[in-house]
């Protein structure tokens, strides 16, 4: 597998990132948006024959079979026969003027089209061999958007209306009118059956009346089910033979709750496996969509990452993982780049186009196994990360007599403003123009002139309501700071919910700031945090995408134990640990490991093993990290969970039994070296290319403006400062100063900050230690 290609993609709800390694060791890229779909701009038209201006190194007919869309025109474009050096060669001649934006639409998926790219394989040919790695935001998307199967619930008579009632918490506590979100499935039928507490039976299934529901759902067109019977995961052969009896009347796709999640409480169990059926059909079909494009070759396998932020292979990947597969590769992107740089407390501050997703990284992965997206809450095993809905193509409007950033967001299409296809003034919009982008820079054809008139639509809407009727009383500059500063502020909320809130002080952590839009607004929610050190990765915009590629092979093995841990014992602990490690390492190497550099028996291990445990007669566990080698004992445990308590609560109850609630281990393929330099760079002052007039932190600013290739290991500078690269730029504000370390990533800092907490024998250890 290592003389293959190794393509990385991470499918926004935006933007779809690419980063390949060819087998001779080059490294290519691209970006395209997740409609799948390239932009343009015409040059010359005459006939079917269409010249365009754009910066697609592909070969000729590699667009055959495509659809060329003109932005303007709603139809469905017309398909494209040729295209050679520039000239697109169309079924039939289309009305198009000179300078006017198209878009060409790939009827393949996203990752396919980026794929293609990179390798230069035309559309209708085959792709190369390749081992693809594939994060994606499609089943997260699909549930947001309430765009999944129909499926109906089957669930143990007398409790029909388990996920209406839920648990009675009030979302917003003060509202007056609480509206619940309508359930996601479209029907519920219950199942006479009974099993007591330890599992036994009470009552066995009537299988005849499940079998008559299932046909009369098959009849009305229903396609799935989710089953979760009382008790089941003491017992899951009731289950089992209720999902058997479904497949039999003819319902494809069937989840079983204890086989998700065999642990305690049937709402959360529930909750999962409906949203199993609800979305399975979705992922489905997107993956195999893009497992059709892939050659049936030796070297081609396709990997899938999870909200646990690892790899499973496509045939083992379940929707309830899919939720936050897309952060989960920025996520190890982020703890990549920041082990690099010799970090070990990091935040990671993934703003895209949609959303900014951001997490916290203290030498290894922060995990939950229960969390909620959207309406849905699940039990699966995910990275501890918070969501906003604010990216760059976030809307910004007046509404209610208030400004507002997002939560809605423009898109792929139509986009903002200033993609030049109808849509509405965005934070990329506001961006553009207080003179922080270049349009020249965009990787598609922008319009400034469209994001003028989408502002001056907000502008009207303000006089309208009386808000601002003169420009002197609000200025366009302060207007478009201020919705900079409501997106601001709304992200770093989201990072005091991860820090502040669970007792992390953001000051003591470096800020690593990567996606499209991460440096854009770097410095602004790191000055509102407190945080005086931002780190800004290469390939800060494709980063999701570069974590894919240095992400491991990982699996999860669950136990619920429910048992006082002076009954359990030692002895218990250590037969306990050690079968669940023989399960998560057996699961692992049933993947098909692969290494880093693609080479299939890479080195499997034990990398995490945790315990959850609470005091008898509570509810809420804690996790408790134990070592991953040598032995565990009863009073070593009693001794870590009273470490934990005491950080957590700051103080720690006496003479109170301890239970184990459950517990994890986690395998994973092992990590490839990094190398490092173990010297800093000797520091030099860097030039800039250019000056160029920005609007940021309160006034107009003459920005040195640096091209970031240009800036080699050891070139430093002071804010204000605007530093460009391919796919993003970085805000350089003043009081802050730049400078690039050895690993080539750039460091911001105000001057104050401490000596940041770097890994032990970071001079001249291993800085792979996760």
């Amino acid at each position: 597998m290592g003389h293959g290609w190794r393509v990385w993609i991470d499918t926004g709800g935006t933007f779809t990132d690419c980063v390949a390694v060819e087998p001779r060791g080059a490294v290519r890229r691209a970006k395209v948006l997740s409609s799948s779909a390239l932009r343009g701009r015409v040059v010359e038209t005459e006939g079917r024959m269409v010249g365009v201006d754009v910066g697609w190194p592909v070969p000729a007919d590699f667009f055959a079979g495509c659809r060329f869309h003109p932005l303007a025109a709603g139809n469905d474009g017309v398909e494209v026969e040729r295209w050679e050096e520039g000239v697109l060669t169309l079924a039939e001649a289309v009305e198009v003027e000179i300078g006017e934006r198209f878009e060409i639409r790939s009827p393949e998926e996203a990752p396919v089209l980026a794929a293609r790219l990179v390798t230069g394989t035309a559309h209708g040919r085959e792709l190369p061999p390749m081992a693809l790695r594939l994060a994606t935001t499609r089943g997260t998307n699909a549930l947001l958007e309430r765009r999944g199967a129909k499926v109906a619930l089957f669930v143990t008579r007398g409790f029909a209306d388990l996920l209406e009632i839920g648990t009675q918490q009030r979302p917003d506590l003060f509202a007056l009118a609480v509206r619940k979100p309508k359930p996601l499935y479209e029907r519920v039928v219950e199942v006479d059956e009974r099993l007591d507490a330890e599992g036994g039976t009470l009552r066995e299934p009537d299988l005849e009346a499940v079998s008559e529901a299932g046909a009369e759902l098959v009849s009305a067109g229903i396609d799935g089910a989710a089953v979760a019977l009382l008790h089941s995961y003491r017992a899951p052969e009731h289950e089992r033979r209720v999902a058997a009896e479904l497949r039999r009347a003819g319902i494809a796709r069937v989840a079983e709750s204890a086989e998700l999640a065999p642990l305690i409480k049937i709402l959360p169990r529930a909750e999962t496996a409906v949203v199993e059926a609800y979305l399975a059909p979705v992922l489905e079909d997107y993956l195999d969509g893009v497992a059709a494009a892939l050659p049936a070759a030796e070297g081609t396998s396709l990997h899938v990452m999870t909200s646990a932020g690892g790899l499973v292979r496509r045939d083992g990947f379940r929707a309830k993982d899919s939720l936050l597969s897309g952060p989960a590769g920025g996520v190890a992107g982020a703890a990549r780049a920041g082990r690099r740089a010799g970090l070990t407390k990091l935040l990671g501050f993934d703003m895209g186009g949609t959303s900014t997703d951001v997490s916290r990284y203290d030498g290894d992965f922060e995990y939950v196994f229960e969390h909620r997206v959207g309406d849905a809450h699940l039990v699966a095993p995910a990275l501890g990360l918070e969501t906003v809905a604010a990216g760059g193509g976030s809307i910004c409007a007046f509404e209610g007599g208030r400004l507002k950033v997002g939560p809605e967001s423009a898109g792929a299409r139509p986009g903002p403003a200033c993609y030049g296809a109808g849509g509405p003034l965005t934070l990329t919009d506001v961006n553009l123009l207080l003179g922080l982008l270049d349009p020249e820079r965009f990787g598609i054809p922008v319009d400034p002139e469209a994001a003028e008139a989408a502002f001056e639509r907000v502008r009207r809407a303000l006089a309208d309501a009386g808000e601002a009727t003169e420009r002197d009383t609000l200025s366009d500059e302060l207007l478009l700071e201020g919705f900079r500063a409501i997106a601001d502020e709304r992200m770093a909320e989201a990072i005091r919910s991860i820090s502040v809130r669970r007792g992390y002080d953001p000051a003591e952590y470096t800020l690593v700031a990567f996606g499209g839009a991460g440096g854009q607004h770097a410095c602004a929610v790191a000055a509102r945090l407190g945080v005086e050190t931002v780190l800004v990765p290469a390939d800060a915009g494709l980063l999701s995408a570069l974590g894919l590629g240095h992400a491991v092979v990982e699996r999860f093995a669950q136990r619920q134990v429910l048992t006082p841990l002076g009954e359990l014992g030692t002895d218990g602990l250590g037969e306990l640990l050690a079968e669940l490690g023989e399960e998560a390492v057996a699961a692992v190497r049933r993947e098909g490991t692969e290494s880093e550099a693609g080479d299939e028996g890479a080195a499997v291990e034990v990398r995490r093993r945790i315990l959850h445990l609470r005091f008898a007669g509570q509810e809420s566990t804690l996790a408790v990290d134990l070592e991953r080698d040598g032995e565990v004992t009863a009073d070593t445990v009693r001794a870590a969970f009273a470490d934990a308590y005491r950080e957590r609560f700051g103080y720690l109850p006496d003479d109170r039994e301890l239970e184990v609630e459950s517990a994890r281990v986690v395998a994973s393929t092992r990590p490839a070296a990094e190398a490092r330099p173990e010297q800093p760079p000797q520091p030099f002052d860097a030039e800039p290319a250019a000056h160029r007039r920005a609007r940021f932190a309160g006034a107009t600013h003459d920005a040195a403006a640096f091209e970031r290739p240009a800036l080699a290991p050891g070139a430093r500078f002071a804010g204000p400062a605007l530093v460009y690269e391919a796919h993003g730029a970085t805000v350089v504000e003043p009081g802050w100063s730049g400078r690039v370390d050895g690993s080539g990533a750039l460091i911001l800092d105000t001057g104050k900050a401490a000596s940041a907490p770097r890994m032990p024998g970071v001079e001249s250890g291993d800085p792979n230690e996760r």
